[in-house]
């Protein structure tokens, strides 16, 4: 892993940009956290790069639930966090040989699919909640298995969500507590069995962490101001865009 102080100023740019849209997608701007993961593995590496995220995200976790946590709707929660808890322990045992290439580009069509039959529903404006408690399973064992693998769970978390046709502060409220309790859940794992959190890594996270404050707290200026129509067609909208830039990143 390449040392902070020795990195160029382009670089800088990037994990600074980086760290700004783990703020900005914590503070309800889903989707675009997919950026920050592209970015982070250009500059770090794919499995390094999620060594340095991982405790940023836990931060901007805690400052989202500390904003939002009055909107969590508990049933979605308790619902999704058994599936991905397994979804993690199933993408520890297989992370370490899997290509990560092949991988990025699977989940992205995937994703891209996805997204394509949301915005289907959408035009539609099909009302029917999936209730189907394999939804709830798939979609859970999917965030679990790709936010071990590679801080990929939000697309999955927000397909979910939207399907459930949640209002915007209960989407980000619940959102935020899942992935609060998911991620603080990933860094054992991290720590000691991939060792790819170090004093070096948590060293680079310092020097990130007000970058990641300043985008929450524009995101939550930005949030605020999109109406509850449209706040479904932001979140379809970074997804898609999120899900373009891990499949055409090398």
């Amino acid at each position: 892993m390449q040392l902070l102080f020795v990195f160029s100023n382009f670089n800088w740019g990037l994990i600074l940009l980086s760290a700004f849209f783990i703020g900005l997608s914590k503070a309800g701007l889903r989707g675009i956290d997919m950026m920050n993961v592209t970015i982070m593995a250009i500059v770090f590496g794919s499995k390094a790069s999620t060594g340095i995220v991982l405790p940023l995200l836990c931060v901007a976790d805690i400052i989202a639930v500390i904003y939002y946590h009055r909107h969590a709707q508990w049933n979605h929660f308790w619902k999704l966090i058994p599936w991905m808890a397994i979804g993690i322990l199933v993408g520890v045992y297989v992370g370490k040989d899997m290509n990560e290439g092949l991988f990025r580009k699977i989940m992205a069509i995937i994703i891209i699919t996805t997204v394509f039959i949301m915005v289907a529903l959408e035009i539609r404006k099909n009302q029917v909640i999936p209730t189907n408690k394999f939804f709830v399973a798939n979609m859970g064992l999917a965030a679990g298995f790709t936010t071990m693998l590679g801080n990929l769970a939000g697309a999955f978390s927000n397909i979910y969500f939207l399907a459930m046709r949640m209002p915007k502060n209960d989407f980000i409220g619940t959102a935020s507590w899942v992935f609060l309790v998911i991620n603080l859940f990933k860094l054992p794992f991290q720590i000691f069995f991939w060792k790819n959190i170090t004093p070096e890594s948590l060293y680079t996270d310092l020097f990130l962490l007000p970058s990641v404050v300043i985008g929450f707290w524009i995101g939550v200026k930005i949030v605020s101001k999109i109406k509850e129509d449209n706040y479904r067609k932001v979140v379809i909208l970074l997804t898609f865009l999120g899900a373009l830039a891990i499949f055409f990143k090398r």
